[in-house]
């Protein structure tokens, strides 16, 4: 009797490890995440771990702090980009409280500074007025809403903004807007940060210095970058350069009193003002020291004609304002 043998070949496959997801540094007080003033930060609670959160009904918490301004006051604590997985049995709310504590971290040194807000949408909670210079922590955390049997797990940004955090124009600034005469100078006062970098460097007589002099050719925007409290903070400042003279381009000296002259508004500040007029070919056609007899361009031909100015006040000399002019008849 024949016999069969029945050979079964068995392929091993490699097991595929359980999906886990990293726990996060900042679910511990004790690593809070430090937040700057308007400079908002992405956040996971997804792997953090389950222990109960300060507000009712939460858990999964991360841990961030923040140091108050100088002046103190509300602060707003905004929580958007909410983006929870869609699982059953699982929450889709994020919740947030702002505390404050000794540092020490222990949780019976933690009290509420502010109310517990939660949803699923984007968020804002503000504080009431909070002590200056002082440390603060924000929980952020998931909720178990809608009957949910397990908090949520999501990612997110939050930010701190409002009277009491922020720190540009109140402990760092880059000083008052200013105005200065073409050719002029005005030394710049950025206050409040343990380094300093401007931007745009021309016109400036230093760039990481708190208090450049500032000689711009063109009315120009700068702005100073510094560090305070390990934050990054700008600010600007304009530097507006203004033309003390301002000569017209035409004039039509036919003798109908219309524009007979070549006018220069705010000359007359200028008793000993030095200006000359010169044609094409580089002749000078006109010099007057102050300008009490304004240029006719008598004699002249219709043509261009180039100008250049000094104002002498008690400060010196000007640098030279230059420009053309064109006599028409």
């Amino acid at each position: 009797m024949p016999v069969f043998r029945i050979v079964v070949f068995l392929t091993l496959l490699p097991m595929t490890s359980a999906i886990s997801f990293a726990q996060p540094a900042n679910d511990d007080c004790a690593d809070a995440l430090p937040l700057c003033a308007g400079q908002g930060i992405s956040g996971d609670n997804t792997g953090s771990t389950g222990t109960p959160g300060f507000c009712p009904g939460t858990g999964h918490m991360l841990w961030y702090t923040f140091t108050t301004n100088s002046v103190g006051g509300s602060v707003d604590v905004a929580i958007d980009a909410i983006a929870c997985p869609d699982l059953v049995g699982m929450g889709n709310e994020l919740s947030a409280v702002v505390l404050n504590g000794d540092g020490s971290c222990v949780p019976g040194s933690f009290n509420a500074a502010s109310t517990c807000e939660q949803d699923s949408a984007p968020f804002t909670l503000t504080t009431s007025a909070l002590q200056p210079g002082t440390q603060y922590w924000i929980v952020v955390a998931g909720a178990a809403n809608g009957g949910a049997t397990m908090e949520a797990e999501c990612g997110f940004n939050v930010e701190v903004s409002g009277p009491g955090a922020d720190v540009v124009n109140v402990d760092f600034d880059a000083g008052p807007d200013v105005s200065i005469p073409l050719g002029g100078t005005t030394q710049l006062h950025a206050t409040g940060g343990t380094s300093y970098s401007w931007s745009p460097v021309s016109g400036l007589s230093g760039s990481n210095i708190p208090n450049p002099i500032a000689g711009p050719t063109e009315s120009t925007l700068y702005t100073v970058t510094g560090q305070v409290g390990g934050c990054t903070f700008s600010d600007t400042v304009r530097v507006s350069v203004v033309r003390l003279i301002n000569p017209v381009n035409t004039f039509t000296p036919n003798g109908d009193g219309i524009n007979d002259t070549w006018d220069i508004a705010g000359i007359d500040n200028y008793p000993q003002a030095d200006v000359s007029v010169y044609d094409r070919w580089g002749q000078r056609v006109y010099h007057s020291l102050g300008y009490k007899t304004p240029f006719d361009g008598a004699g002249l031909p219709v043509a261009t004609y180039y100008w250049y100015i000094q104002l002498n006040n008690l400060t010196g000399l000007s640098d030279p304002y230059t420009g053309s002019v064109t006599i028409i008849r």
